[in-house]
């Protein structure tokens, strides 16, 4: 039996977790689809597969027969928003995945600690490019300390939404923390590029670790055993090129903050994420790692056993 599912939100990224779980899921089904503006593309799409709909926000889903029996919710609204549905259902014990900068609970990249957080109410799926970047940065450090990392995000500017316009501090910061708290990294920093070139360029991610010294084909080998895992819920994930590993006999050289002469390699992988044209163009890799995270993590949750017995038991 499916467990059943809403998707707050009926833009871009809710109209891909739509259109993926009525493709894909063998776990999930779609029970509702919510949205604030009557005339938006998601709400008519959910109409004409048959996925019932509401424009009246989170207060139209509580309004809803299928309402009961919706175990999971997908925000993709926005941060202030989330707020609000976040208190609205979790008295009502739903389980959240949050697609948002708000960050109420804690961050979740699937590769790495999924199990850490089986039983959490509410968890974040952090930010595109930490999708995409923090799987490697806990492969580097699974084999050796890191020290200092830092990312760049480069995605098509055509691929960045309102929302991630208006936030882009906090995806920097929230992306730098989850390098931090979910990679290991004692240090992190990231950088996005919004780029203009038409046609619109792909999704390419660079990752920079500095750490101990360890066996570089043990390093490689651990980076690339992660980038398998994560193709297997985002097919278009791939080295863009050979894994480097170098050593470094001087970090100061670098200019990095707080690593003083610190010595031992430098790691460096480049990435590039394709979409699967579910819904969004194949260039909008950061939108579709973004759901198909979610949708990976929900249907481990769901997976696992009945989320409102897990989490509110």
């Amino acid at each position: 039996m499916r467990t059943k599912v809403a998707i707050l939100g009926s833009g871009n990224i809710g109209t891909d977790l739509m259109l993926k779980i009525l493709r894909n899921s063998q776990a999930l089904e779609v029970s509702a689809m919510v949205g604030i503006d009557p005339q938006s593309e998601g709400l008519a799409r959910a109409e004409k597969f048959g996925v019932a709909k509401t424009h009246d926000g989170v207060e139209g889903l509580l309004r809803m027969p299928q309402f009961r029996d919706i175990e999971i919710v997908f925000d993709a609204t926005s941060a202030g928003a989330h707020f609000r549905n976040n208190d609205v259902l979790q008295s009502h014990k739903k389980q959240i995945i949050d697609l948002t900068p708000a960050a109420i609970g804690p961050y979740l990249v699937p590769v790495v600690n999924i199990d850490s957080h089986i039983a959490t109410p509410n968890v974040n799926m952090v930010t595109c490019g930490g999708q995409a970047t923090v799987p490697i940065v806990a492969a580097v450090r699974q084999v050796a300390p890191v020290h200092y990392a830092e990312i760049i995000s480069t995605i098509a500017s055509k691929s960045a939404g309102p929302g991630t316009r208006a936030n882009i501090d906090e995806f920097t910061q929230t992306t730098a923390r989850a390098i931090e708290i979910v990679g290991g990294a004692a240090k992190g920093k990231a950088i996005i590029i919004l780029n203009p070139a038409e046609p619109p360029i792909i999704m390419r991610n660079t990752v920079f670790c500095l750490s101990d010294y360890a066996d570089a084909a043990v390093i490689a080998k651990s980076v690339e055993s992660t980038i398998e895992k994560v193709r297997r819920y985002v097919p278009g994930y791939r080295l863009k090129q050979e894994i480097q590993v170098e050593e470094i006999k001087d970090a100061s050289a670098l200019r990095l903050p707080d690593l003083g002469r610190l010595t031992g390699l430098k790691t460096s992988v480049f990435l590039e994420v394709e979409g699967a044209g579910h819904y969004l163009p194949s260039y909008a890799g950061n939108l579709d790692i973004m759901t198909s995270a979610a949708i990976q993590t929900a249907e481990y949750l769901a997976q696992s056993r009945s989320c409102k017995e897990r989490v509110y038991k």
